[in-house]
């Protein structure tokens, strides 16, 4: 699936995407995702034994917690510049569901007189969460504690 995704929930339009591209202010992340996305990352990485690989993936999955203690908030979160030009770029639809902030919560924009809202999945370290269409409306949906 390409990511962003345009989605028909209904006769609604709505985007889905990963997320982490409107957070325009973690440029470290944002190199660190160039990288590891890029032909020559991936050859070289599907080149090493599976022991290799989780190896490399631990290192970085500790790397990433460390520099997300000393990361402002602010930057960790989405650009809302990235934001309205995604609603802006795709004629205005209804809806952006997104993680990787992890920030469960439902934000409602008014761009050049359109209304649109930003839905943003949880993470799963204590409950699981998903989004659900039903009866021509958006829900969130809680799970009980894992």
């Amino acid at each position: 699936m390409n990511d962003p995704t345009i989605v028909n929930l209904g006769n609604i339009k709505a985007i889905i995407m990963h997320g982490d591209t409107l957070c325009l202010d973690d440029t470290d992340y944002l190199k660190f995702r160039s990288l590891v996305r890029s032909k020559a990352w991936i050859s070289n990485f599907l080149k090493k034994s599976i022991g290799e690989r989780l190896e490399i993936y631990n290192n970085l999955k500790i790397q990433s917690e460390n520099e997300k203690k000393i990361k402002s908030d602010s930057i960790m979160d989405v650009n809302n510049t990235a934001v309205e030009d995604i609603f802006r770029k795709n004629n205005y639809p209804s809806y952006l569901i997104h993680g990787h902030t992890h920030r469960l919560k439902t934000h409602d924009y008014l761009i050049e007189n359109h209304f649109t809202q930003r839905w943003v999945l949880g993470d799963w370290h204590r409950t699981g969460n998903y989004i659900l269409w039903e009866n021509n409306q958006l829900k969130s949906v809680l799970l009980n504690e894992l």
